[in-house]
């Protein structure tokens, strides 16, 4: 049956001066208000013992801007300013509800700028798009088409690092099921291979079932470093300076957008061809910890695999299963379930009493899709 889902189309843009200049002060004024309300609901907290809500916030800004040092705050687009704080209001429900850390303050270098803009802070006509206090559409480079018929319901308009511009257009898009197939597969993470799968699979994985790990920060690693070094040659606060960041943050995005081009083709892929796809519950976090090995975990980018792999699969009506983390999937024989005592991590291959000869990771793929299975 088809469902309609929300899902976001991210384009770049180019904007004109005049829009750039207008879009860095709605980005400060967007910084500005959620840090001030930030501070606000945490000295209620402190010093009063009451929780703020969205609607004393809102009411709050109002007020701000009838100040002469805040007034500025009205010379922007009011709706960027009000879903700062509903974000922030978001961010506190999650932060009660023990599901994220107390809100952070957003800071000028290290946080993304971006706006959020409503129904009401644009217009869309023709597949063309004018934002809020702009007169000109956004030059936008359309990468691919939107779905047919499509109306953005939010427009989130961001820059990076590396000083690229992007908007993103939220649509509800009506997506079909695949056809049900009978194949499934089990997916053993790793850092020499990227996965193991249970069965190899003709031009993605090699004769074992292997997926070769791109390691696409290692690749840029000498040109990353060179542009470190140059960042750190120049002097704090100088126009070079600045420049030399951004090479630094070209780098990061190069090494950044290949990765996801990389991860998205990969779980497509996994996705269309296997009705029913198993992995294994990794701890990144905790894995991350081991500083020999926190930097290739990281280039890895198991969590992200595992984040496309499940809103893939709810749209395209696969299944996808998780396998308890302490399942010891590496030390069972796939052959005749027999557990051995130890399996240290240098031990690629191994023979069982029952003669069966396994390959550490296929075994461990082989033993992920049977579990998950077995689980249902």
């Amino acid at each position: 049956m088809a469902r309609t889902v929300k899902r976001a189309y991210k384009y770049r843009f180019h904007p004109t001066p005049e829009q750039a200049c207008e879009l860095a002060r709605t980005f400060g004024c967007v910084r500005l208000v959620y840090n001030k309300a930030l501070e606000e609901r945490t000295r209620a907290y402190t010093l009063e013992g009451r929780r703020v809500c969205y609607v004393e916030s809102s009411a709050a800004l109002t007020q701000w801007k009838k100040t002469p040092e805040l007034a500025f705050l009205g010379e922007v687009s009011s709706v960027p300013l009000q879903q700062a704080l509903r974000h922030l209001q978001a961010a506190f429900a999650n932060f009660f509800a023990r599901r994220a850390k107390y809100p952070a303050f957003k800071s000028r270098k290290k946080s993304r700028a971006s706006a959020e803009y409503t129904r009401s802070a644009f217009r869309w006509r023709d597949g063309r798009l004018w934002l809020a206090k702009m007169d000109a559409p956004l030059d936008i480079v359309w990468s691919r088409p939107l779905p047919q018929g499509a109306r953005p319901s939010t427009v989130t308009v961001s820059k990076d690092a590396a000083g690229r511009w992007f908007v993103s257009l939220l649509v509800e898009e009506t997506i079909t099921p695949l056809a049900p197939v009978d194949a499934q597969v089990g997916v053993d993470a790793g850092l020499t291979s990227l996965l193991t799968l249970s069965r190899p699979v003709d031009g993605l994985t090699d004769e074992d079932g292997k997926v070769a790990n791109p390691r696409y920060e290692r690749a840029d690693r000498r040109r990353l470093a060179k542009a470190q070094r140059t960042l750190a040659r120049k002097a704090k606060g100088s126009a070079n300076r600045a420049k030399a960041r951004r090479r630094v943050a070209r780098v990061y995005a190069r090494i950044t957008d290949r990765r996801r081009d990389f991860l998205h083709k990969l779980s497509t892929r996994l996705v269309r061809e296997n009705q029913t796809v198993v992995i294994e519950d990794l701890t990144v976090r905790t894995m991350v910890r081991n500083h020999s090995l926190a930097r290739a975990i990281s280039d890895a980018s198991w969590r992200e695999l595992r984040s496309m792999l499940e809103y893939k699969t709810r749209w395209y009506g696969r299944e996808l299963l998780v396998v308890d983390r302490w399942f010891p999937s590496s030390k069972l024989c796939s052959a005749c379930c027999t557990l051995q005592e130890s399996m240290p991590l240098n031990v690629r291959t191994w023979e069982c009493a029952c003669g069966a000869v396994h390959d550490r990771d296929v075994n461990a793929a082989k033993n992920i899709l049977a579990a998950g299975l077995a689980e249902r």
